[in-house]
């Protein structure tokens, strides 16, 4: 490997980085329209009932998902090594948010294989792939 390489950040890094910030600005948008009453009323029926059956915790669990996520993102962008931790954070804060919607069944089940890949299995997906990607890059030495 020569000396002149190392360290160097490939493009795919920056657009990988700028692409997860991006979806977790996303994710943030779509908290703070959960804590507006105008706009969880008008949403659908379903949605609606799950936004307002689920306890104070998972509520301050999904805030963890989406800060810790976005922050994530900034400290990858910015080659800091806890990226990382903050990824696993938001993937633990990801997985106790969905623990209530396990006792809704009733309502879940009324969602649609589109509903539940992009609230369920999509961020899920992304979160692991956010803590494999930093700690690559990590062994990569992008980030430090």
């Amino acid at each position: 490997m020569n000396n002149a390489n190392v360290g160097r950040v490939h493009w795919s890094f920056w657009a990988i980085g700028a692409i997860a910030l991006i979806w977790n600005a996303m994710g943030i948008v779509n908290f703070f329209m959960q804590m507006n009453a105008a706009a969880v009323a008008a949403m659908p029926e379903t949605q609606r009932a799950i936004i307002q059956d689920r306890p104070g915790w998972a509520i301050g669990a999904f805030a963890l998902v989406v800060f810790g996520g976005a922050l994530g993102c900034v400290f990858l962008l910015l080659r800091k090594a806890s990226a990382n931790y903050l990824f696993i954070l938001s993937l633990i804060g990801m997985i106790v948010q969905m623990v209530p919607y396990l006792g809704m069944s009733g309502l879940t089940g009324k969602l649609g294989f589109v509903e539940i890949s992009m609230f369920m299995v999509m961020p899920l997906l992304i979160a692991a792939f956010l803590i494999w990607y930093s700690k690559w890059a990590t062994q990569k030495r992008w980030i430090k």
